[in-house]
């Protein structure tokens, strides 16, 4: 019955935000950020713990405060634009990004090697994904598969609606990695959100000043299929997302254990430092590091 509720929780938000007109979908969903940050159940005071791990120890609780609320604010912006996605046309997708890098990546996908690209929980990481794949490029990524099935389902589709192909992380007919590498020598994009591990079999590194986990996937990929490999960062302005890329070089030396966890590490060092430069456009209301934070 919860199952069953969650998925007509998620379906109802889809019509709504689509039917409304933008400023007053806005408004809604800026009153349920602040609502939640007034409530500070346990999705906020995870992301209060999470954001205090970034910014450290200095910063009064008051402008801590402050973070969270538009941190809370952000990710509804998320949720509002992405319900609102399936009813935008090309135009809008090419209108409402940005990537400072736009030359980079198209000279990269144009030589035909594809290319990885690892993104943290930042952004709207489905409007860079629809705006790629408006460029003409070709695109792939890997869901989770959520509970209850009928929602994963929804998830797919509204992903595919937006271009992209989209693998299950678990219960495929081939293993994802295998999927991923055929596409890249095809010259596709992967996009893999890669700053949180969900299979407790990650790579441990170090992100600001604790240990985490973080999936092996992109590293995995680069040093297979010799694809490059990008950290890419996003951010909300007012009117767009905004993203930047960073080439990540895979580490040469070691066995091939070594050399994930190396080029892992190196991911994400370029996370931590766009997620410093827009910290209240991190969505991580889940438990990140291992042990207590070492910076609080």
């Amino acid at each position: 019955m919860k199952d069953r509720l969650t998925e007509l929780g998620y379906a109802a938000g889809w019509r709504l935000a689509r039917t409304l007109p933008l400023p007053a979908a806005r408004a809604l969903f800026n009153a349920g950020a602040d609502r939640a940050a007034r409530g500070n159940g346990p999705g906020t005071q995870r992301l209060r713990r999470n954001l205090r791990q970034v910014v450290g120890p200095e910063l009064p609780e008051a402008e801590l405060d402050e973070l969270v609320r538009a941190g809370l604010r952000s990710y509804a912006r998320y949720w509002m634009e992405a319900f609102r996605l399936p009813s935008q046309s090309k135009k809008d997708f090419l209108r409402d990004f940005d990537l400072l890098d736009e030359a980079e990546i198209d000279e990269v996908l144009a030589q035909g090697n594809g290319a990885v690209l690892a993104l943290p929980h930042t952004g709207n990481w489905d409007a860079a994904a629809a705006w790629l794949v408006s460029k003409g490029h070709r695109l792939i990524t890997v869901a989770e598969r959520l509970r209850p099935e009928g929602l994963f389902e929804r998830f797919v589709a509204y992903r595919e609606k937006l271009g992209m192909e989209v693998v299950p992380l678990t219960g495929g007919q081939r293993a994802p990695l295998d999927v991923l590498a055929e596409r890249l020598a095809e010259g596709w994009a992967v996009a893999l959100l890669a700053d949180r591990d969900l299979s407790a079999r990650g790579v441990e590194v170090e992100f600001f000043g604790g240990r985490t986990r973080m999936p092996p996937g992109p590293a995995l990929l680069a040093l297979r299929t010799g694809a490059p490999l990008y950290a890419v960062d996003l951010w909300f302005t007012e009117k767009q997302t905004v993203g930047s890329i960073r080439r990540i070089e895979p580490a040469t030396e070691g066995a091939l254990d070594v050399r994930v966890k190396v080029t892992t590490q190196r991911l994400a060092d370029a996370f931590a430092e766009g997620i410093a430069r827009h910290p209240q456009d991190w969505h991580m209301l889940q438990k990140m590091w291992l042990t207590s934070a070492a910076r609080v």
